[in-house]
């Protein structure tokens, strides 16, 4: 997988929560906020309410692959932190499913052109 920019710490987690706007859909929410920089930086969280470690991995997978998927076909604006955090009901679902959600959801939080 290639590197890219990532959120890290806890500081920038607090701003995306506290000032960020949120986007929920069946599968995940996703957070946003401005960050002033030049690129989008961007997360995947996966609590414990999702299950298990094995079932939280998997999560993370699943949106990671829905996103390096639908995010070529979107044209994103840059200057973004983006967390995307599983729910609960993501456990079944396929990675063709969370794509069908992912990609509405970026259309609604404007970080689409």
């Amino acid at each position: 997988m290639k590197v890219r920019n990532v959120l890290h710490t806890k500081k920038d987690f607090d701003k995306v929560y506290k000032s960020g706007q949120s986007k929920a859909t069946k599968y995940l929410v996703v957070l946003y906020r401005k960050n002033g920089l030049g690129t989008n930086r961007i997360s995947f969280l996966a609590s414990k309410k999702v299950g298990n470690s094995v079932q939280r991995n998997r999560a993370r997978r699943v949106m990671k692959e829905a996103y390096r998927l639908t995010a070529p076909d979107l044209d994103l604006k840059t200057g973004f932190d983006l967390v995307i955090v599983a729910r609960k009901s993501i456990g079944d679902a396929k990675t063709g499913d969370v794509m069908k959600v992912l990609a509405p959801a970026l259309r609604k939080t404007g970080v689409v052109r």
